[in-house]
């Protein structure tokens, strides 16, 4: 959760990558950058730096980065459109057809409150969702079609699939590695288990998401809902 330090970071790999004329690996940092502040709800910040990182490369990996963080930043029509055209350039690429399209399709279903067809287009990354296809926002696995899931069984108010999709993080701990959507997870385990009006392990699962982000900046959105909500139970 040191969202300042990791921007810092993020900004010197581009630097340097710019400055040896590998512009697509700077587009890559950019967008990988983009899409932790999308995750992490600064929404508006993530736009702006995709849309500024897709000026500088046009690779089948700086698109898929590049829908998936305007998807997430809440840009759903430049998203699908990215992500037709990857569909059509790369239809024979297995893992983009049922990894990466899915998962970007599914979560402008969701900007578009289509939650249930989120849902149905992640039904084809089952089989998946474990992998580590590239491109790699993050150190380990991000089980990025899961996590997407989670959050539409959590707008559909179905706590127990959702609690499903983010056990997931926990139970294969050793592939999600440092990625912090294992974090996050725990905050979706949260919320799944309030659906289910089961307070202890809701208060249990905000306290480890509390834990693990004890250093974290105090100005992270999904920091301070979380706070918010953990305030409100019973």
């Amino acid at each position: 959760g040191r969202l300042a330090k990791a921007r810092q970071f993020s900004q010197q790999a581009a630097d340097f990558a710019r400055r040896s004329g590998q512009k697509e690996m700077a587009a890559t940092w950019q967008l990988h950058a983009a899409l932790r502040e999308a995750e992490f709800g600064n929404a508006e910040r993530a736009h702006d730096q995709a849309t500024s990182a897709l000026t500088n490369g046009s690779s089948r990996d700086v698109q898929i980065l590049g829908a998936l963080a305007l998807s997430s930043a809440g840009d759903p029509g430049r998203a699908q459109a990215m992500s037709r055209d990857l569909e059509r350039e790369h239809s024979a690429d297995t893992m983009l057809r049922y990894y990466w399209l899915p998962t970007i399709n599914a979560i402008i279903a969701i900007n578009r409150s289509q939650h249930s067809k989120a849902i149905e287009y992640l039904n084809v990354a089952n089989s998946y969702e474990l992998g580590l296809p590239p491109p790699n926002p993050e150190f380990g696995a991000s089980l990025y079609p899961a996590f997407v899931r989670g959050q539409a069984y959590l707008l559909l108010h179905k706590g127990h699939e959702a609690a499903e999709e983010f056990q997931k993080f926990l139970d294969h701990r050793d592939l999600v590695a440092n990625n912090p959507l294992f974090v996050l997870a725990h905050l979706g385990l949260a919320r799944s288990y309030g659906l289910q009006s089961d307070i202890g392990k809701a208060r249990a699962e905000y306290e480890v998401f509390f834990s693990l982000w004890r250093d974290a900046d105090p100005d992270i959105p999904v920091l301070m809902k979380a706070k918010i909500e953990y305030a409100r139970l019973p």
